[in-house]
Protein backbone atom coordinates (compact mmCIF):
# COMPACT_ATOMS: atom_id res chain seq x y z
CA UNK A 1 0.00 0.00 0.00
CA UNK A 2 1.23 3.65 -0.94
CA UNK A 3 2.04 5.45 1.91
CA UNK A 4 -0.08 8.97 2.85
CA UNK A 5 1.78 11.08 1.24
CA UNK A 6 1.49 9.44 -2.18
CA UNK A 7 5.08 7.67 -2.69
CA UNK A 8 4.99 4.03 -3.68
CA UNK A 9 6.54 2.61 -0.85
CA UNK A 10 4.39 1.99 1.91
CA UNK A 11 3.79 4.34 5.06
CA UNK A 12 6.36 2.58 7.42
CA UNK A 13 9.42 2.74 5.14
CA UNK A 14 8.36 6.22 3.56
CA UNK A 15 7.07 8.64 6.35
CA UNK A 16 6.42 6.37 9.57
CA UNK A 17 10.21 6.16 10.21
CA UNK A 18 10.60 10.00 9.93
CA UNK A 19 7.51 10.72 12.63
CA UNK A 20 8.27 8.03 14.29
CA UNK A 21 12.21 9.76 14.90
CA UNK A 22 14.00 6.06 13.53
CA UNK A 23 15.20 8.10 10.48
CA UNK A 24 15.78 11.81 9.79
CA UNK A 25 14.24 12.89 6.59
CA UNK A 26 16.93 13.50 4.00
CA UNK A 27 15.99 15.99 2.16
CA UNK A 28 13.41 19.03 2.40
CA UNK A 29 10.80 17.23 0.37
CA UNK A 30 10.80 13.99 2.76
CA UNK A 31 10.24 16.31 5.55
CA UNK A 32 7.47 18.25 3.76
CA UNK A 33 6.04 14.53 3.05
CA UNK A 34 5.95 13.55 6.61
CA UNK A 35 4.15 16.79 7.13
CA UNK A 36 1.72 16.32 4.81
CA UNK A 37 1.35 12.43 6.64
CA UNK A 38 1.48 13.97 10.40
CA UNK A 39 -1.34 16.20 8.93
CA UNK A 40 -3.54 13.72 7.63
CA UNK A 41 -2.60 11.63 11.08
CA UNK A 42 -3.51 14.99 13.51
CA UNK A 43 -0.20 14.63 14.85
CA UNK A 44 0.23 18.21 15.96
CA UNK A 45 3.26 16.89 18.32
CA UNK A 46 5.43 16.24 15.32
CA UNK A 47 4.46 18.84 13.28
CA UNK A 48 5.69 21.29 15.85
CA UNK A 49 8.90 19.62 16.69
CA UNK A 50 9.81 19.30 13.10
CA UNK A 51 9.72 23.09 13.04
CA UNK A 52 12.55 25.68 13.66
CA UNK A 53 12.96 26.21 17.17
CA UNK A 54 12.04 29.93 16.57
CA UNK A 55 8.41 28.14 15.58
CA UNK A 56 8.23 25.67 18.47
CA UNK A 57 5.01 26.73 20.21
CA UNK A 58 3.23 23.72 22.64
CA UNK A 59 -0.01 25.89 22.57
CA UNK A 60 -0.11 24.75 18.42
CA UNK A 61 -0.34 20.96 19.29
CA UNK A 62 -3.57 20.77 20.30
CA UNK A 63 -4.68 24.09 17.24
CA UNK A 64 -3.13 21.77 14.78
CA UNK A 65 -4.59 18.68 15.88
CA UNK A 66 -7.82 20.29 16.03
CA UNK A 67 -7.70 21.72 12.78
CA UNK A 68 -6.12 18.21 11.00
CA UNK A 69 -9.27 16.37 12.52
CA UNK A 70 -11.72 18.60 11.16
CA UNK A 71 -11.02 17.55 7.54
CA UNK A 72 -10.53 14.95 5.75
CA UNK A 73 -7.26 15.15 3.60
CA UNK A 74 -7.49 13.86 0.31
CA UNK A 75 -3.88 14.04 -1.51
CA UNK A 76 -0.42 15.41 -2.20
CA UNK A 77 0.90 16.65 -5.06
CA UNK A 78 4.67 17.61 -4.58
CA UNK A 79 4.88 20.43 -7.55
CA UNK A 80 8.71 21.52 -7.42
CA UNK A 81 11.78 20.41 -4.80
CA UNK A 82 14.60 22.43 -5.08
CA UNK A 83 17.18 23.06 -3.06
CA UNK A 84 15.54 24.26 0.30
CA UNK A 85 12.18 24.78 -0.86
CA UNK A 86 9.01 22.42 -1.94
CA UNK A 87 6.04 24.01 -3.43
CA UNK A 88 2.89 21.51 -2.88
CA UNK A 89 -0.68 21.46 -2.78
CA UNK A 90 -2.52 19.51 -0.48
CA UNK A 91 -6.23 19.16 -1.28
CA UNK A 92 -8.90 18.41 1.84
CA UNK A 93 -12.46 18.06 2.16
CA UNK A 94 -14.14 20.32 4.82
CA UNK A 95 -17.96 21.11 5.57
CA UNK A 96 -17.58 23.88 2.38
CA UNK A 97 -16.19 21.19 -0.15
CA UNK A 98 -13.27 20.39 -1.49
CA UNK A 99 -10.02 23.06 -0.73
CA UNK A 100 -6.36 23.16 -1.73
CA UNK A 101 -3.48 24.63 0.27
CA UNK A 102 -0.67 25.29 -1.97
CA UNK A 103 2.36 26.76 -0.65
CA UNK A 104 6.16 27.01 -1.17
CA UNK A 105 8.00 26.03 1.85
CA UNK A 106 11.55 26.79 3.10
CA UNK A 107 13.43 24.57 5.24
CA UNK A 108 16.55 24.65 7.27
CA UNK A 109 19.17 22.48 8.06
CA UNK A 110 20.44 22.43 11.44
CA UNK A 111 22.91 19.94 12.81
CA UNK A 112 22.16 17.75 9.85
CA UNK A 113 18.73 17.89 10.34
CA UNK A 114 16.20 19.21 8.12
CA UNK A 115 13.40 22.04 10.23
CA UNK A 116 10.62 23.68 8.42
CA UNK A 117 11.18 27.03 8.28
CA UNK A 118 8.29 28.97 6.83
CA UNK A 119 5.93 28.89 4.00
CA UNK A 120 4.63 30.93 1.05
CA UNK A 121 0.84 30.22 0.95
CA UNK A 122 -0.87 31.01 -2.61
CA UNK A 123 -4.64 31.85 -3.01
CA UNK A 124 -5.41 28.77 -5.13
CA UNK A 125 -8.45 26.48 -5.88
CA UNK A 126 -9.37 23.53 -7.65
CA UNK A 127 -9.69 24.29 -11.32
CA UNK A 128 -12.79 22.47 -12.91
CA UNK A 129 -11.11 20.86 -15.33
CA UNK A 130 -8.79 19.48 -12.98
CA UNK A 131 -9.02 15.92 -12.16
CA UNK A 132 -11.02 15.69 -8.70
CA UNK A 133 -8.97 15.37 -5.46
CA UNK A 134 -11.22 12.69 -4.50
CA UNK A 135 -9.60 10.08 -6.83
CA UNK A 136 -12.75 9.29 -8.43
CA UNK A 137 -10.77 9.80 -12.35
CA UNK A 138 -13.17 12.34 -13.06
CA UNK A 139 -13.30 15.79 -13.86
CA UNK A 140 -13.62 18.08 -10.50
CA UNK A 141 -16.40 19.90 -12.79
CA UNK A 142 -18.55 16.59 -12.72
CA UNK A 143 -17.66 15.35 -9.53
CA UNK A 144 -17.20 17.24 -6.47
CA UNK A 145 -17.34 20.88 -7.82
Amino acid sequence: MKCICGNEKDYEACCGVIISGIKAAVTPEELMRSRYSAYVQGDGRYLVLSAIKENRHDEDVELIQEFSNSVQWLKLDVLNAKDDTVEFKAYYREKEGIKVLHEKSRFIQDGGVWYYADGELYNSKVERNESCPCASGKKFKKCCG
